[in-house]
């Protein structure tokens, strides 16, 4: 008898096919799968689900360059101080900061801020529904612009940030390549790909659609060891697996070194904190240790050690402690003028817009109490 299995059929392959580079992406039968599988293994994240487009443009924010694991917490702690764009813009603006504390990248903030005033004075407190109008407000770019008019408003445009790029080059077979004409590429890839109609009967179709693209490459389509085998378009995708990257700029290295100074006052503790100048060029208006010059600091032992990497640069970090009673020793080596140096309670820390540096050390210290955020268990980064 003659086998008439797949497996032995002279004509019929039972693997997948790789698709040609140049094969064009069946657009339909993309979504189909990519929106079943969203629907199955999307994760419970507050922000998804809602109808306020001020929340869904602090999660934006709040999401550019940092994990989502470290942004939950942070989202539903400003969103109780600030809980509209009016509450926002009336703030002070250190109250922001502090708020924001430990996300980093405190421009974010700042430009937040200063749009929630924009859009009280001029608009109404009422954002832009478009892409091209929510481009014309302070420290809201192409991204964030398409990201909001998509998810709350549900524009039909492509939202392209690292995960989707990431996505699009893998299924096309292309390297990554920083180049105007490469992200014209993908910008043409992913508007094709986006649902032409708006929101209808409930649905937000091009939102849900880039929401799915980012969870995508977030969650399956990673930048090392992708799990492919689990991904719903690998039928689809051309490279299956890591595709070319350029290589990695060179980590710098830096010394730094900071004084730990702490004083009683009757039962409660204080520690002197540096404020940077509104004008500094980097955290400008943030709280942080003294620094000391790194001559003041020879053959003696720190408190603590830690490294912190900010960018493209490793900030190997030494923290030490100021001596005598009078707080003399190191205490006088500190450059900074008298004028920028103060006296804070340590029970007041959480309410002051430190350095995510600043944060580290005290808390490393335990001179300042540590919140653990509380996540979903649904949350995997």
């Amino acid at each position: 008898m003659v086998s008439t299995s797949r497996s032995e059929s002279a004509d019929e392959d039972p693997r997948p096919r790789t698709p040609s580079p140049d094969a064009k992406l069946d657009a339909a039968l993309f979504r189909r799968k990519l929106m079943n599988w969203y629907k199955s293994h999307a994760r419970e994240l507050p922000w998804r689900g809602v109808n306020d487009p001020y929340r869904t443009w602090l999660s934006e924010v709040m999401l550019q360059q940092t994990r989502v694991g470290a942004v939950v917490d942070h989202y539903k702690k400003f969103l109780r101080k600030f809980p509209t764009i009016l509450a926002l813009a009336l703030a002070p603006e250190s109250e922001v900061l502090a708020t924001w504390s430990g996300l980093g990248y405190y421009r974010r903030a700042r430009m937040m801020h200063k749009t929630a005033q924009f859009l009280t004075c001029e608009r109404g407190g009422v954002l832009p529904t478009t892409a091209a109008e929510l481009r014309t407000l302070p420290g809201i770019g192409e991204y964030t612009s398409a990201a909001i008019a998509s998810i709350a408003f549900g524009e039909s445009i492509a939202v392209v940030d690292g995960n989707v790029e990431r996505v699009l080059l893998r299924l096309t077979g292309k390297p990554e390549v920083k180049t105007a004409a490469a992200r014209a590429f993908v910008q043409r890839k992913a508007s094709a790909l986006v649902p032409k109609r708006r929101i209808s009967e409930g649905l937000n179709a091009a939102g849900d659609h880039n929401q799915a693209m980012m969870e995508l490459g977030a969650t399956l389509c990673l930048p090392r060891n992708p799990l492919c085998l689990h991904c719903p378009v690998y039928s689809m995708c051309t490279t299956r697996g890591e595709h070319v990257t350029p290589p990695r700029g060179v980590q710098l290295s830096r010394p730094a070194a900071y004084l730990l100074s702490l004083r009683k006052r009757g039962t409660l503790t204080e520690v002197l904190l540096e404020l940077r100048a509104d004008d500094a060029s980097l955290m400008p208006g943030m709280y942080e240790l003294p620094p000391l010059p790194l001559d003041a600091i020879q053959d003696r032992e720190p408190l603590l050690r830690l490294r912190h990497a900010i960018t493209n640069t490793n900030y190997y970090v030494q923290v030490f402690a100021a001596h005598g009673p009078q707080d003399s020793g190191l205490r006088h080596a500190v450059p900074a003028s008298k004028s920028d140096l103060h006296w804070v309670l340590t029970n007041r820390l959480g309410a002051l817009p430190l350095t995510g540096l600043a944060r580290k050390a005290l808390q490393r210290l335990d001179v300042m109490a540590v919140n653990l955020p509380k996540l979903p268990a649904s949350i995997a980064d």
